[in-house]
């Protein structure tokens, strides 16, 4: 495992929300924890070795060049993930698209949520 959690910045947790429930829920993080600082993004069932994702909110958070980006195991899964943060209100929203720069099979939608946060759907694999 490269990670445990992230707890992850937002200036308002109201604001985007939205955007990371519709994601989530479609990645199978549906068991959502709750405190007043933030929400937490679970997978049922844990076992404690698995990772996890919390949106924090800190009011003076501000947005930087930090993307996060999300793997997906196909492109079609990107394309479906990509489409589902699109309908979310997903903000600089680009397609999925074959990113040559990046790597001869990297297939990638970008976006950011609602704050200007920089978020990524990515398959490596050949398709």
């Amino acid at each position: 495992m490269l990670y445990d959690h992230v707890d992850f910045r937002v200036g308002s947790v109201a604001r985007t929300r939205p955007l990371y429930d519709a994601l989530f829920e479609a990645m199978g993080y549906t068991d959502l924890h709750q405190d007043s600082d933030g929400v937490g993004y679970h997978r049922p069932n844990e076992t404690g070795d698995d990772e996890f994702f919390w949106i924090v909110e800190e009011p003076n958070h501000h947005p930087n060049g930090t993307r996060v980006a999300f793997a997906a195991h196909t492109r079609a899964e990107v394309d479906l993930l990509s489409t589902i943060a699109k309908n979310a209100d997903a903000h600089a929203y680009e397609a999925p698209h074959l990113c040559t720069d990046y790597g001869a099979n990297y297939y990638a939608s970008f976006f950011e949520d609602a704050e200007g946060n920089k978020l990524e759907i990515c398959c490596r694999r050949p398709e």
